[in-house]
């Protein structure tokens, strides 16, 4: 599957996405229920923010966290944030649907945005005098 998501959309989308996930616990009205609950969003919302601005895209001001390290830390973010109503058992008290779309939405944008290291394979060349992939063995054998 293909990447469809370009970086620059990405970029001012997850300037967005880092304010909802810092101010969730209110939007959504779950703040008072416990404080895993309260500050998971809230911490993952500002390193999202954190990371927006240093991340290597045209919607960051400071360019140097390769946009690839962005991606996978978003999916394992978005992980973390999916179980943990499980995990910290706050979602018997009916609050996992935030953390749920919120989650699933950082692991979507991570996986399926442009220069993602999921969906794209890094071309590593072969060292100088040893075989490529579109060389072939004929020729080069002396048997």
């Amino acid at each position: 599957m293909k990447a469809f998501i370009s970086t620059t959309f990405y970029g001012f989308f997850n300037h967005i996405l880092a304010l909802t996930l810092i101010a969730s616990p209110w939007l959504f009205g779950f703040a008072n229920v416990s404080n895993a609950a309260l500050l998971l969003p809230m911490y993952i919302g500002w390193l999202q923010l954190i990371m927006a601005i240093f991340t290597d895209n045209k919607a960051s001001f400071i360019r140097q966290l390769p946009m690839q390290t962005h991606l996978v830390i978003d999916v394992f973010m978005g992980f973390i944030l999916i179980i943990a109503p499980w995990l910290y058992n706050f979602s018997s008290k009916g609050v996992f649907l935030p953390h749920l779309l919120l989650g699933s939405l950082l692991v979507f944008l991570g996986i399926f945005t442009a220069k993602s290291p999921f969906l794209n394979k890094p071309h590593r060349p072969a060292p100088e005098g040893q075989l490529g992939s579109t060389d072939s063995f004929e020729g080069r054998l002396n048997i």
